[in-house]
């Protein structure tokens, strides 16, 4: 929150990082690290000592750092902090580019980029597939969405970050995909937790089966390009059908059995061939197994 809307006195700087907790220091360190000169403020007093050390600028208030740079990285708690801190320095910001790294939904970016627009703001959305010590590395990459021309105009600064992707002009994209590579980066975990699960349940570690996991789950991620073919094509036997729903689903009935005999207290992947299930049933046994995602979808793009 600020207490003053008075110019600031702090060198002009490239990029002010608004929020620092885990995500916003690794943030402003791979800045740092990529020679940018940056201003940094946080609500609580404290988390700027190391990146202060390194060379950024303490701003004491929102509207001191936002005075101090026209590239506003923002990493805050969620949407209502957004709007909580940037809210009142809106008119301070008319003509910058704000960039909001702040996990989102797409409806909630969707209505941040009104408000900046109403208010002059250059709005890019963002959403980051790294955890902090990712960010800065060749595995980190982030998305971002909205304003082409303002994400243009700084990706060579956003590269400091991690990978840029540019995921649409809609600036509800980069929440969009972001929600979804987590979905299935969850569905997997889902998938992992129940295989090791099972196989703690009959010896007592699991460390020696994990190599073979991993390389059975890196082989059938290759069958994700022809499920999304057949998904856009609305084919569900495109490219050929290997193995079929009806008999995937006819052998579903296994993990429940092997889940109880085991003694393990649930299935997690119970809700997939439920859908196998009623996939046959209503007429598609023939289909391969992304025929699914016609029983998840309520409308389509």
């Amino acid at each position: 929150m600020t207490s003053s809307l008075a110019p600031s006195s702090l060198t002009p700087s490239s990029l002010t990082f608004l929020g620092l907790g885990d995500m916003g220091r690794a943030l402003a360190h791979s800045a740092l690290k990529a020679d940018h000169s940056i201003t940094v403020w946080n609500r609580s007093s404290g988390k700027d000592a190391e990146l202060v050390a390194a060379g950024a600028q303490s701003a004491p208030t929102v509207a001191d750092a936002v005075a101090a740079a026209d590239l506003i990285v923002v990493c805050l708690l969620d949407d209502a902090s957004f709007r909580q801190n940037l809210g009142p320095v809106a008119e301070q910001l008319r003509g910058k580019v704000v960039v909001n790294l702040t996990t989102s939904t797409p409806g909630e970016a969707r209505e941040l980029a009104k408000w900046a627009q109403e208010h002059g703001i250059r709005f890019v959305d963002g959403g980051i597939m790294a955890i902090p010590p990712m960010i800065g590395t060749d595995a980190a990459f982030i998305l971002y969405s909205g304003d082409r021309e303002a994400y243009d105009a700084h990706a060579e600064r956003f590269a400091a970050f991690g990978e840029p992707v540019f995921a649409g002009t809609d600036p509800g994209a980069a929440a969009l995909q972001d929600l979804a590579l987590l979905t299935g980066m969850y569905g997997m975990f889902a998938g992992a937790l129940q295989s090791l699960a099972l196989v703690r349940s009959a010896q007592p570690e699991v460390s020696s089966f994990v190599p073979l996991l991993q390389r059975w789950i890196g082989a059938m991620s290759g069958a994700l390009g022809q499920m999304a073919a057949q998904i856009d094509a609305d084919d569900y036997k495109l490219g050929g059908v290997v193995s079929n729903l009806a008999m995937q689903a006819a052998g579903a009935g296994h993990f429940d059995d092997v889940v109880a005999d085991q003694g393990l207290t649930t299935n997690l992947i119970a809700p997939l061939t439920e859908l196998m299930k009623r996939r046959v049933a209503d007429g598609h046994g023939e289909d391969d197994v992304a025929s699914v995602v016609e029983l998840l979808l309520t409308r389509k793009a």
